[in-house]
């Protein structure tokens, strides 16, 4: 959303592809999962009174829209950019798949990986656990907001204490809010590590790529 309140801010998307261009000139293999939440979020709509399933593909809908809206903009960028999707939605995108998945980041594609699970009940967070699984990645980037995991919300908690390194289980019995539960379960049984990064500071992909010392690492 950038500074809007709704859809999408040309310049923050322009922003994002610039910094993942820059993540492929130096040779890193790029795939990305993208919510929804600033067109429609499931759980919003099922506080609504809406079916709660519905809701769900309605967001995981959202999420192919952000995804169609960054491949353009990337393309527009001279890097090559494929989308899959866990929905079928065929003019749109290929199904997801693990192998496919992997031969096109082979081929030099940055992999755009929309429609969540296919799944209603699931979140982005956990997509992305299980498509970092799926296709074997050597780590899972968690762009947020905020500059790591922290004791509590920093937003709204001054006294927040930011943690450099922390467990799965940890963070899974300490039910820390910046990834959901079951994406920290999916990361632990499969040895995924996570790293929680402000998104938004401009070079902070680029500082992770090189291994400086940013954000919050979750590992075994």
């Amino acid at each position: 959303m950038g500074e809007q309140h709704y859809g999408i801010d040309p310049q923050r998307l322009k922003t994002y592809a610039e910094e993942i261009r820059e993540a492929v000139k130096v040779g890193v293999q790029v795939a990305v999962v993208i919510g929804g939440g600033n067109i429609f979020r499931g759980l919003q709509g099922a506080s609504t009174g809406m079916d709660r399933v519905k809701g769900d593909y309605m967001g995981m809908l959202a999420t192919v829209i952000n995804s169609i809206a960054l491949q353009s903009t990337l393309e527009s960028l001279d890097v090559k950019a494929a989308l899959l999707s866990g929905v079928s939605i065929d003019r749109v995108a290929d199904s997801m798949s693990g192998p496919k998945a992997k031969q096109l980041l082979e081929s030099g594609h940055v992999v755009i990986i929309g429609g969540g699970t296919g799944n209603p009940f699931f979140t982005t967070d956990t997509a992305a656990a299980l498509r970092a699984v799926e296709i074997e990645a050597d780590i899972l980037l968690k762009g947020t907001r905020v500059d790591g995991i922290y004791t509590a919300d920093p937003e709204k908690d001054p006294n927040a204490v930011k943690y450099e390194v922390i467990s799965y289980d940890e963070a899974y019995s300490k039910q820390l809010k910046v990834m959901d539960l079951t994406a920290f379960a999916l990361c632990s049984e499969n040895n995924m590590p996570i790293l929680v990064f402000d998104m938004n500071k401009l070079g902070n992909l680029q500082a992770v790529l090189r291994g400086d010392t940013i954000g919050t690492i979750v590992k075994a």
